[in-house]
């Protein structure tokens, strides 16, 4: 288990074995998530990382066109004026 000190401004250094199983470099950006009275951080990633995360292997890329068209397929067929 890793500890460190909190100052009296509320600061503290996340040991170095924290860091490295979370990958943090200097200036990297973490976030705090509190449940029942525990607290696990992890680090902040931004919406840049997440892209084609959702890719499948062999699959095209959807065009903003095809994009409106479901939406606008799906919009229609929750109200029922395709019918």
């Amino acid at each position: 288990m890793h500890e460190s000190t909190v100052t009296v401004k509320g600061q503290t250094t996340l040991p170095r074995d924290v860091r490295a199983a979370l990958g943090l470099t200097s200036g990297d950006k973490v976030r705090y998530l509190i449940l029942d009275g525990e607290v696990r951080i992890m680090k902040a990633r931004s919406v840049k990382e997440l892209r084609g995360i959702l890719s499948k292997s062999g699959q095209k890329p959807v065009s903003l066109d095809e994009m409106d068209e479901a939406i606008a397929a799906g919009a229609t067929d929750s109200v029922g004026l395709d019918q």
